[in-house]
């Protein structure tokens, strides 16, 4: 009898110390960003585990909660240059913490016209962090801006035109092997020569295609659509200052359903007018937000020297004084959110799933996007004051990672 109880508490000591199947995780409660009902949201293993709705539940904080954003084109971010000379994990994993403040919870890191050993060596630190356990999770892949895109200026934009080349399967291939087989999205010009071919390798090896820094006319903007290019890079902008009124890169673009635009609602990139043109025909489901910030996204304003360009940081936009053309974004995605609400009175799910849904559909990014039961636990906590998003709390995988408290 002795050895029988001894023998059962030992199993209940040693049981007490096996974790169990249930949810130990924090609820998380806000305002839903698609109805504005006050709902508690549980993870288990960073995964949406179960969404409550709370009856009859009123705050005088109204502190809404929305899946994380998700960043398609993103250069660099406080001081941290994802094309520059000395990039390291440490760096990356610094701008990547100044994202979660901002409420970025995925980006990708875009890579843009650069010398070829550079562009290699950057893709290489990247692949790295890509790996790192405690930053990994927010960097699905890399984004390739350049270097086959258009020589001319206007179209090239802040890319330096010496870099600037034809679309090379052997030499890209040899990118991505640096990269681990990481960049999931490039940017051509679809007028260059060897591009459609070009399309049509990436689309087979999954790398999504997006069209930008181009002056492709409507037949070669077709044949690039057909060959499976399906976005087109901050439309608006990497373009010509003077264009034809009839002939141009924008209304094949806008026209053709097959395409999904990005575009930089920053409130500066492209006018009002713009961006509710392109909302009035794309809406909501077809429209994909992005910040393309630069690293002097956070620093204070003034001349900085970039590599072998010189640029003017205002405190809303990164200038090329020397080509007269805008080089970048100041400002996190979480502000075009905002300002695209001002801009075209859509409601607030409608600006979240531009900045999250719909690029997490265009990356297939499948377990991101959505607050959905089985969804990976990525969010984040704001209040929301005049249309602008003040981030409280960011959440990757159901982890803490960020807190204004």
């Amino acid at each position: 009898m002795k050895t029988s109880i001894i023998a059962i508490a030992t199993l209940l000591f040693f049981s007490n110390l096996i974790p169990d199947s249930k949810d130990h995780s924090n609820p998380i409660e806000g305002i839903f960003y698609l109805d504005e009902d006050p709902v508690i949201i549980s993870n288990s293993g960073g995964v949406i585990s179960k969404i409550e709705r709370i009856a009859n539940k009123k705050s005088a904080n109204k502190i809404y909660i929305a899946p994380g954003l998700i960043d398609l084109q993103i250069n660099g971010y406080l001081g941290v240059d994802f094309s520059g000379p000395d990039l390291t994990v440490e760096g990356i994993r610094k701008a990547t913490k100044a994202l979660w403040k901002a409420g970025v919870t995925t980006y990708y890191p875009t890579v843009i016209t650069s010398e070829f050993s550079r562009m290699k060596e950057n893709f290489a630190v990247l692949a790295k962090a890509m790996e790192d356990p405690e930053i990994g999770k927010s960097i699905p892949g890399f984004h390739l801006e350049g270097p086959y895109i258009s020589p001319v200026q206007g179209y090239r934009g802040a890319h330096l035109e010496k870099y600037i080349k034809n679309p090379d399967w052997k030499e890209f291939q040899e990118l991505q092997k640096a990269a681990n087989h990481g960049i999931k999205l490039i940017t051509l010009a679809p007028e260059l020569e060897g591009a459609i071919p070009f399309i049509r390798s990436c689309v087979e090896s999954g790398v999504v295609v997006s069209l930008g820094h181009h002056n492709g006319n409507a037949e070669q903007i077709k044949l690039a659509i057909d060959a499976g290019a399906k976005m087109a890079t901050h439309l608006g902008n990497g373009c010509a200052n003077e264009i034809n009124r009839h002939h141009n890169p924008l209304w094949p673009q806008l026209s053709d359903d097959r395409i999904k635009p990005s575009i930089i609602a920053d409130g500066f990139h492209l006018t009002k007018e713009e961006v509710r043109s392109f909302y009035k025909v794309k809406g909501a489901s077809k429209m994909i937000l992005v910040s393309d910030a630069l690293d002097l996204a956070g620093l204070p304003p003034g001349e900085y020297t970039r590599g072998e360009r010189t640029l003017i940081l205002t405190p809303n936009v990164v200038k090329l004084p020397k080509e007269n053309v805008l080089a970048g974004a100041a400002s996190p995605i979480s502000l075009c959110v905002g300002v695209v609400m001002d801009f075209t009175q859509c409601s607030l799910g409608e600006a979240i799933q531009m900045a999250s849904s719909n690029p997490a559909e265009m990356m297939s990014l499948n377990n991101l996007g959505k607050i959905e039961q089985g969804k990976r636990a990525d969010f984040v906590l704001f209040s929301l004051e005049n249309n602008r998003l003040k981030i409280e709390k960011s959440y990757v995988a159901g982890e803490l990672v960020y807190s204004a408290d």
